[in-house]
């Protein structure tokens, strides 16, 4: 195991050390640009022709049927689906405690002003398959949406050769309201759902997590005008920890993290050099006993354990950092918490491993990365929804506001826009 050790070095140069690791976008581009093209030419057909390149899956239907759909609920079993419908429910009511409520507000006597959150018609969500189905993030997708009220939730996921789809994903979806399932991966995929086809509804907004080819065409979309959740890239971790914390807890979530990709991340951050050694016995002692050895290996090339000088040093890396997930192994989460400005999302004391947050406690785990957490949030029912403002100003209002509009206008030398007060306020026979 090679995991790189920083002790003692200033702040600026152990951010520096921790940059993440960088991909070549040339190449990335120039298939993105090249598949975009051709979906937007030939639709369904240059859909079918990538996924046989790249998923190796000659397909009859892009859509998946409710007969597939309920041979896979058949298959799934009865313990997993109580496990899936409890993270729903612990999904559902965090995020339902994020509506916001209507508020009409006077600003000036007879001028009125409202915001009106209402629900994106159409969103596209993305959920990865290969090595690791992720029907996890169907919940932490379409129950937002759901709850968002969002009318129509296409997913697409790219099928296995066979052309099937993973039978956890179809049954989570289907009981989370998703309306069209399409076996369709990769950039293409992405650009189904970018343009529309004869099968793939076009939609308002892509969400949803996936490699640096993904990546890159939701980047793509977004110059189509489709909106994107957040910037995504390799997942990462950051654990503060201190002489409270149980080293093999330590070292459980810092394999927890690497095992997501060859690309991912995971940093501890400690003022105790004795800890920070056990950590590292207690990674070597727990990667024998995992099955994605190899994963976790090339991440741990690019992670690493920082030894600070003081208490002050590690908040500055933390904020400086800004992690995806960031846990808080300390005697006082909660003072440390307080001090958090730069997180996707964070997790307090010994027992609230990440993979909490990653599958049930409730909150979203499709997060801000690669220091996008600076200013980005996570997931949340807002990403689901568009903010309507509306006004009303009666004659009595416009006289008192109009006085404002008309110097403000004049000053800009647009007399158009003061002219258009000016109008009304010279009428004769308005109600006040």
């Amino acid at each position: 195991m090679n995991i790189k050790v920083i002790e003692n070095q200033p702040v600026s140069e152990v951010l520096q050390m921790l940059e993440r690791p960088l991909t070549d976008t040339k190449v990335t581009e120039k298939a993105v640009n090249e598949i975009f093209d051709a979906v937007k030419r030939q639709g369904d057909k240059a859909v079918r022709e990538y996924t046989l390149k790249f998923d190796k899956a000659a397909l009859q239907a892009l859509t998946v049927s409710s007969e597939e759909i309920a041979d896979a609920a058949a298959a799934v079993s009865d313990e997993l689906k109580n496990a899936i419908q409890c993270a729903i429910q612990n999904v559902e009511l965090f995020h339902t405690s994020q509506l916001c409520e209507e508020k009409t507000i006077g600003t000036m006597p007879g001028v009125y002003c409202w915001q009106r959150s209402l629900p994106i018609e159409r969103v596209g969500i993305y959920i990865p398959g290969g090595s690791a189905p992720l029907f996890s993030t169907v919940i932490m997708l379409a129950v937002p949406a759901r709850v968002a009220g969002c009318s129509e939730v296409v997913l697409c996921t790219p099928p296995r050769p066979d052309g099937t789809i993973d039978p956890a994903i179809l049954y989570t979806a289907s009981v989370t309201g998703v309306t069209t399932i399409v076996r369709a991966g990769g950039i293409q995929a992405i650009a189904a759902m970018a343009f529309g086809t004869e099968t793939v509804p076009r939609v308002d907004k892509i969400f949803g997590p996936g490699n640096q080819w993904v990546t890159a065409a939701k980047q793509m979309a977004s110059k189509e005008g489709i909106a994107i959740d957040l910037p995504a890239g390799p997942s990462e971790v950051m654990i503060v920890a201190d002489k409270t914390a149980n080293p093999l807890f330590v070292a459980a979530d810092m394999l927890s993290q690497a095992e997501h990709g060859g690309d991912s991340q995971a940093v501890l951050v400690t003022s105790d050099a004795a800890l920070a050694r056990q950590v590292v016995s207690e990674l070597e002692t727990e990667l024998s006993r995992l099955s994605r050895r190899d994963t976790i290996l090339e991440a741990l090339r690019h992670s690493a354990i920082v030894i600070t000088g003081s208490d002050d040093d590690t908040v500055s890396i933390m904020n400086g950092y800004a992690p995806e997930h960031l846990i808080l192994s300390v005697a006082d989460p909660d003072g440390i918490a307080a001090m958090v400005v730069n997180a996707g999302s964070v997790f307090l004391g010994n027992y609230t491993p990440e993979s909490a947050g990653d599958y049930a406690s409730g909150t979203n785990h499709t997060l801000p990365t690669n220091g996008a957490a600076r200013a980005w949030s996570g997931v949340n029912t807002d990403s689901f929804m568009k903010k309507i403002t509306f006004q009303n100003i009666s004659l009595k209002g416009l006289r008192s506001i109009g006085p404002v509009i008309e110097v403000m206008a004049h000053a800009e030398q647009l007399d158009a826009h003061a002219r258009a007060v000016r109008v009304r306020l010279e009428e004769r026979g308005g109600d006040a």
